[in-house]
């Protein structure tokens, strides 16, 4: 058990729409190190999402996010032998930070060409409430009701 909380980490805002929660989400697009790249590949989404569907892109990202984000999730826990799936609440942070992590996830295995159109794709089609990512999140809910007998058993 740990004697301390470590401390939060102030992620800044970014320079277009101000916002650290898009930073958070550039960070977690990542590869090896190349931020610049992340951020072109970001914006150039918005850019696409802002042509195709001529509404506010910041708010749309945030609604698909809102789309994707899990209440419940399954954790593992051994008991007698056997491995009961027990749901559990989810903490705020770390709902947002699966929701971008399934986003990205989702629209890296999606078809098209470019990073930057897939991830618009997946952002309109999230915003709608379809798309891989949010059929993701349903199926974890589901599977936290399937398992709703064990809630007892939680840690």
């Amino acid at each position: 058990m740990r004697k301390r909380k470590p401390k939060l980490r102030i992620i800044a805002p970014d320079p277009r729409y101000l916002d650290p929660m898009v930073t958070q989400f550039i960070n977690n697009m990542m590869y090896e190190g190349s931020k610049g790249a992340s951020f072109r590949v970001f914006y150039q989404a918005m850019d696409i999402v802002k042509d195709r569907t001529k509404q506010d892109e910041h708010g749309l990202w945030k609604k698909a996010l809102n789309n994707v984000m899990p209440a419940v999730e399954v954790r593992s826990r051994r008991i007698g032998g056997a491995t009961f799936q027990i749901p559990t609440e989810i903490r705020a942070k770390r709902k947002v930070s699966i929701g971008m992590k399934w986003l990205i996830r989702f629209s890296r295995q999606r078809s098209g060409k470019g990073m930057a159109e897939r991830l618009a794709s997946e952002i309109i089609a999230a915003s709608k409430g379809e798309g891989a990512a949010v059929k993701k999140r349903e199926d974890t809910h589901k599977m936290a009701e399937s398992n709703r007998a064990f809630a007892h058993f939680k840690v």
